[in-house]
């Protein structure tokens, strides 16, 4: 497909467009957090398109890198640390091949191929973030391997049963293209406009399976409850292929309810690694043309 914007273009439209939708517990254009907000966001799309753009020929990991330093520079705050990881790796497959699809083949060879020690810029890019709820591992932990060369792949092997993002970069991004770009395109099909689809895919992510970013701060539990009320919300439109409006209004209720819970604790039980693949769901799918101009 000939694409009419750079790799860093997709990215910046990619992320102000998860941003932009209302997706529960997060930031949205219509709704901030104390110490976040969508300005924040937004400056972070613009500066993440503008970095992977500048470095096409650099590593993965010193594009990532540069991404965080230049993150923290304009926002003075870690903002999109997940959706950095989830997409370099997009961005950088993007610029070896504009012209073709990315897939989950794609994906996969491109981290069988990555050179050895790409992790050590990519652990110092995770330290300079502080990413909540990150805690400490046994072995390859990103806060003792100051130095010495770091097995991206193998730490990501050791973090994949408790890190979407981590278990994205061993399986080939397969919850993206296995479960992210199909429900974003049903979505549509349902609703007929990109911004309640995004919603959608969110919500039913999120009853797939229990987001990462509130199981490492919280507790398996209170994902697991995150969890449950997600699928409560997107079990409405299952039971009902119908999709009458009494249907419909009833799902958006369910997804307020689920908006309401996630707010209620200072924004701690954010679905943060939910909303990261929503982003990378949305890179592939403008890259492949799943979803083409007008983006709404």
């Amino acid at each position: 497909m000939n694409h009419q914007m750079t790799p860093g273009g997709m990215t910046t439209l990619a992320c102000l467009l998860e941003v932009s939708a209302p997706k529960p517990g997060n930031v949205h254009r219509a709704a901030d957090f104390e110490d976040l907000t969508f300005t924040d966001f937004a400056t972070s799309a613009v500066v993440l398109g503008q970095v992977f753009d500048a470095n096409g020929d650099a590593s993965l990991g010193q594009t990532i890198l540069a991404a965080v330093q230049q993150t923290s520079w304009a926002v003075g705050t870690n903002t999109n640390l997940g959706i950095i990881l989830l997409l370099a790796p997009l961005a950088k497959i993007a610029v070896g091949d504009s012209n073709g699809q990315i897939d989950q083949a794609r994906v996969a060879k491109f981290f069988d191929e990555l050179p050895a020690g790409e992790g050590t810029a990519v652990f110092e890019a995770i330290r300079l973030a502080k990413p909540g709820g990150l805690g400490q591992a046994q072995a390859m932990d990103v806060h003792s391997n100051i130095e010495s060369p770091v097995d991206l792949l193998g730490a990501m092997e050791l973090s994949k049963h408790r890190d979407a993002i981590a278990r994205q970069y061993v399986t080939g991004f397969q919850t993206v293209f296995d479960k992210g770009v199909p429900l974003l395109l049903k979505g549509r099909e349902i609703f007929g406009n990109l911004s309640q689809a995004i919603v959608f895919a969110h919500v039913a992510l999120m009853a797939n399976e229990p987001d990462s970013l509130i199981q490492r701060k919280l507790g398996q539990e209170m994902a697991n409850h995150s969890q449950i009320l997600a699928r409560q919300a997107h079990d409405i439109l299952e039971a009902d292929d119908s999709l009458i409006d009494t249907t419909v209004q009833s799902y958006w209720r369910a997804v307020s309810e689920l908006d309401f819970w996630l707010r209620s604790d200072g924004h701690r039980r954010n679905p943060g690694t939910t909303a990261d693949l929503i982003a990378a769901t949305l890179f592939v799918s403008i890259f492949n043309g799943a979803i083409r101009p007008p983006f709404r």
